[in-house]
């Protein structure tokens, strides 16, 4: 009797979740992966309102599409929507940001879910195939959301975007679970980017790219507040988990928890140990950094906690930065305090180790870590450089000083009140850097802190 109703229950629940459904199938679309449906999805999105749109088994080839409120969208085991490889097909939204497969602006109540897969042929040689920020080209993104609240995206496969894969841009109510994401084909293919957004969820995903897996940007006059990120696999030939470098607002009310963290799944063109020989890598294919906290453009990051981090593979386990790039509206400096991260576990494969640093006059504040495991390459010899030069308004990256940071554990400079609890650091090789050397850093503390079993040591130059 409790199996049947049960049964009941979940018949009950599939009819209401596809009452008044249109499947384009039945407008017509042909799942051949050479005709042309854009008009027909079109139509079918405008034509289900409050309803579900189903695509079924099939690849079925379209354009650009707008997507409007009120609408669940559901791609079935086995069904593909395939972006036509033609630059010419992706205006730019009425905004004038770059252009998307699928764009949704001032609208609230989408949902795109189900088991299959959005894929943009971001490989195709139709597409521009290099770094955005050098050729000032503008390809189209998969997804992209201006504006828009209640939103969810759940449990798809996206891949192979032209551009960054998905952006939410100052949205409100953003979901986003069980994300299988894997997109290698061009430059500039972040997994997820949330940008000047808040309320948002993001659980469960699986993202594999060439850029920055999972990036929180704000960009625009809008903070990115409210958010919480868990259980989530990240790989990428960039930064892993990436607050910045577009920081023109703030980051407020963060937290993270259980991630883990290893290389991309393919490399085609970072080739970073090829192409820095001085950091030290030591593996073919490495992230940049594991965990990177950015604020660069007059914006603020404030109550961030990050806990339960394991991560192989990473050139730096830890990236804090406060810089200047003069590029935010009102040219104010940026601020950056009230961090708490803790239990991490991290095997670095470079001499680039972890770093926190503002600049002068304007220190990050109130930086709490503990608990955490570092296998490094090491292998420093003495000799080694101790200044490192300020770059105040340079990108920021963890090469961004040009050289090997003086320190084997954390280099901590323009800081203040900065503390460090159970951070145990082993070098594979030996290595004459001190576990932590401070600039400019007052009510610094450490507690239970090695390096190589022995209590670690600390410099300050200016004592």
């Amino acid at each position: 009797m409790k199996t049947v109703f049960l049964t009941l229950m979940a018949a009950s629940w599939l009819c209401s979740a596809f009452a008044g459904s249109v499947n384009i199938a039945d407008r017509g679309a042909k799942g051949d992966g050479h005709t042309d449906n854009t008009a027909i999805i079109q139509q079918a999105i405008r034509d289900c309102r409050q309803g579900t749109l189903i695509i079924p088994a099939g690849n079925y080839l379209t354009g650009p599409l707008t997507l409007s409120s009120d609408i669940r969208i559901y791609l079935e085991l086995g069904a593909t929507l395939t972006g036509i490889a033609d630059m010419a097909r992706y205006p730019k939204s009425a905004g004038g940001s770059a252009p998307a497969l699928l764009y949704a602006s001032d609208a609230s109540h989408i949902t795109l879910c189900g088991e299959g897969t959005i894929d943009g042929q971001g490989d195709h040689p139709n597409f521009q195939l290099g770094d955005d920020s050098k050729t000032g080209a503008i390809r189209p993104m998969l997804l992209h959301f201006e504006r828009c609240q209640h939103i969810e995206v759940k449990d798809l496969h996206i891949r192979n975007a032209a551009y960054w894969v998905q952006k939410y841009e100052q949205c409100n109510d953003v979901s986003l679970r069980g994300l299988k994401v894997y997109s290698h084909g061009n430059f500039n293919n972040d997994g997820i980017d949330i940008s000047g957004s808040a309320n948002v969820i993001i659980a469960d995903c699986n993202i594999d790219t060439d850029d920055d897996a999972l990036c929180l940007k704000s960009e625009v006059n809008a903070s990115c507040e409210n958010i919480v990120i868990s259980n989530c696999l990240l790989r990428s030939n960039c930064n892993a988990l990436k607050f910045g470098t577009g920081s023109f607002s703030s980051f407020k009310n963060i937290t993270v928890n259980n991630i883990a963290i290893h290389k991309a799944s393919e490399e085609n063109r970072r080739h970073w140990k090829k192409n820095f020989p001085w950091m030290g890598i030591t593996a073919d294919t490495s992230v940049i950094a594991g965990i990177a906290l950015e604020v660069v453009d007059g914006g603020s990051m404030d109550q961030v906690i990050i806990s339960g981090v394991t991560m192989q593979d990473v050139q730096t386990p830890v990236f804090i930065r406060l810089g200047d790039r003069k590029k935010g509206p009102g040219n104010t400096v940026s601020s950056l305090k009230n961090i708490i991260i803790s239990h991490i576990i991290a095997r670095s494969v470079s001499r680039l180790t972890s770093c926190i640093s503002g600049i002068p006059g304007h220190p990050v504040e109130n930086v709490s870590i503990s608990h955490v495991r570092i296998i490094a390459p090491g292998g420093t010899p003495a000799g080694y450089a101790t200044a490192v030069p300020e770059n105040i308004t340079a990108y920021p990256e963890n090469r961004m000083f040009g050289a090997v940071l003086p320190a084997a554990a954390f280099y901590v400079r323009h800081a203040k009140n900065i503390s460090f609890d159970d951070v145990q650091v082993q070098t594979l090789e030996p290595d004459a850097r001190p576990a932590f050397l401070l600039n400019d850093v007052t009510g610094f503390e450490t507690i239970r802190c090695r390096l190589n079993s022995t209590a670690a040591n600390v410099i300050h130059p200016s004592h």
